[in-house]
């Protein structure tokens, strides 16, 4: 029973993010994030961090695995990237 009402729950949440985001109420803006742009901890999410190809991309963005959102100036989710070591 609680397996049901957790699962029901994930998806009205999820939903409800979609509805947010897409129908473009509320200002929702993607955040803009590029392989090659510098890592901050205030705006992006590190999910791993794997040896740079080369120089130019140490402490930058290698791949965007998750995009990000805002609802006005709150950070609804933060974009989901690996960066160069």
């Amino acid at each position: 029973m609680e397996k049901k009402i957790f699962k029901n729950l994930v998806l009205v949440k999820s939903f409800l993010f979609l509805l947010i985001v897409f129908w473009g109420g509320y200002n929702s803006i993607m955040v803009d994030v590029k392989p090659g742009d510098v890592f901050n901890a205030d705006d992006h999410e590190a999910i791993t961090q794997i040896p740079a190809p080369n120089e130019d991309l140490k402490g930058k963005i290698i791949d965007v695995i998750e995009k990000g959102y805002k609802l006005g100036d709150k950070v609804i989710r933060f974009p989901k990237v690996v960066i160069g070591q």
